[in-house]
């Protein structure tokens, strides 16, 4: 992929987690390197600047001659290092050295070309610097996390590279690359920004994609196996409320019961309404949906965007401070998206209620077919209890926290790598709750004797494929997780094949 201002998520994805390669387009050298001639300039012209010949925060006054810019930078890299915590997975780091490469590349950095291409140098290796998961209050940007990643490229710190984490200067060794020596302005232009949040969410969101797709196929499983009503998923009923999430929701759902033979065998029974579980999943999954193409249009732009300060504008000389590192608007996209993705766990557990409880479903209890000596799936909803409350903690909004840092210089910080972190834990647990769901759905499935919609039919017979059906009480948990892998990877829901 050839790198110039923009970044799709799709095309994030296949360079963090697909591997492609990524090199600058020409153009993108020639924007930074027009820029750069203005922060030399500025070093020869010996004006004081602030984050070019100044020190930095509340030190912004200090100034620092010529012949200290250097070590001004490396000094700044390494006091900023100082992030704790477990090490960020690699992926999220990936995701870090693409976006920060992004935002050096539009030309308002005032890098030389050899910062993003010793970046993207490590990421096209798969050598991933080591770094901490805390530490960012996500204001001057994610500085202590991408402290961290800096200190890679100029030989220090640790490098995960081949399954083994070493001494970065020997990995770089090893790759024939040589370490940098930050010049003027490149130290500050490389930890002022929002990469950790952003990689963060382009992950999540993507993830979210899929985990909202997989639990529309759920709840439709779900519906075929206690005998629900297709007629809330109408487009007719739908549409006199359309909000576009809930129109698609709706719409997949119609794809997903197509051509049931389960829905005509009970449309006189006499039932009137199912719980609100069912019948108002195109509302709650709807609204889901359409957070998540809220925070798609958050990332556009910021995959777009420069976020590091002062920035430089080569046309007219200047160079300016201002705010375009605060993650604000990164931390209430977080913050939106745990509340809607953890809404999606909640009513699914509450649809593995409806199946396992004989009084509401009809079934065997627990859908045990010789309950008593058999417990069945009883433990399979404390389970998903379980990570619901859970999820609710962690929905707690990070964004409307501030504690001033830098001497109340930065008196006003997001907390957007909380909140983005704690969104990954959601995810990580709503994809598990839709799971127990799919597992309990496809149990109740097999009490039926017709074919269900054929894309509730096509899951079903997959997952029988991996998790045989249930005759009587044996170790669930291996059952569980390789029902979870055809979630998590998206397999399922690309067999059932909604829109």
């Amino acid at each position: 992929m050839i790198l110039d201002r923009s970044l799709s998520l799709e095309d994030f994805i296949r360079v963090v987690r697909g591997g492609e390669k990524v090199e600058l387009s020409d153009a993108a050298r020639e924007r930074i390197l027009r820029a750069r001639a203005v922060i030399e300039r500025i070093v020869e012209g010996g004006a004081a600047v602030y984050g070019i010949n100044t020190g930095f925060g509340k030190f912004a006054s200090v100034r620092v001659g010529n012949d200290e810019l250097q070590q001004l930078q490396y000094n700044l890299i390494v006091s900023h290092a100082i992030g704790v915590g477990d090490p960020l997975p690699a992926e999220v780091v990936r995701g870090m050295l693409l976006l920060r490469a992004v935002s050096l590349c539009q030309g308002h950095s005032g890098v030389r070309p050899d910062v993003p291409e010793l970046l993207l140098a490590l990421l096209n290796a798969g050598a991933h610097p080591v770094v901490p998961a805390q530490g960012s209050v996500g204001a001057s940007g994610d500085l202590a996390p991408l402290a961290h990643l800096a200190l890679a490229l100029i030989g220090l710190g640790e490098i995960e590279y081949g399954g083994e984490v070493r001494p970065a200067a020997d990995v770089l060794a090893e790759l024939n690359l040589s370490p940098l020596t930050l010049q003027a302005k490149e130290g500050l232009a490389l930890i002022n920004g929002t990469q950790l949040m952003g990689s963060l969410l382009g992950l999540a969101l993507a993830d979210a994609r899929t985990l909202l797709g997989t639990a529309n196929l759920a709840a439709a499983m779900t519906v075929e196996a206690l005998y629900g009503s297709h007629q809330p998923f109408r487009a007719d009923l739908v549409g006199l409320r359309p909000h576009p999430g809930a129109v698609a929701v709706a719409e997949e759902l119609r794809h997903l019961l197509r051509d049931s033979e389960i829905a005509p065998s009970h449309a006189e029974c006499g039932k009137v309404q199912d719980p609100y579980s069912l019948r108002a999943v195109p509302q709650v999954h709807g609204a889901t949906h359409d957070a998540l193409a809220q925070a798609a249009r958050i990332l556009d732009t910021e995959f777009a965007s420069v976020t590091d300060n002062p920035l430089v504008f080569p046309d007219t000389g200047e160079v300016v401070s201002g705010g375009n590192f605060h993650g604000q608007p990164l931390a209430v996209t977080a913050d939106a998206l745990k509340v809607a993705v953890a809404e999606l766990g909640s009513i699914s557990e509450r649809r593995c209620e409806q199946l396992l409880n004989p009084a509401l479903s009809g079934l065997p209890g627990f859908l045990a077919a010789y309950g008593g000596l058999n417990s069945g799936l009883m433990i399979a909803q404390y389970t998903a209890a379980a990570l619901v409350s859970e999820n609710k903690v962690l929905a707690h909004p990070a964004s409307v926290d501030s504690i001033p840092t830098s001497a109340n210089q930065e008196d006003h910080v997001s907390m957007g790598a909380h909140g983005a972190r704690q969104l990954r834990q959601i995810l990580g647990h709503v994809q598990t709750v839709v799971s127990i769901e799919l597992l309990c759905a496809a149990q109740a499935l097999d009490f039926q004797k017709l074919r269900a919609g054929l894309g509730v039919q096509a899951a079903y017979e997959r997952i029988r494929e991996v998790v045989p059906t249930m005759e009587e009480d044996r170790y669930y948990r291996p059952d569980l997780l390789g029902l979870r892998e055809l979630v998590v990877s998206g397999e399922l829901l690309a067999l059932a094949g909604p829109g």
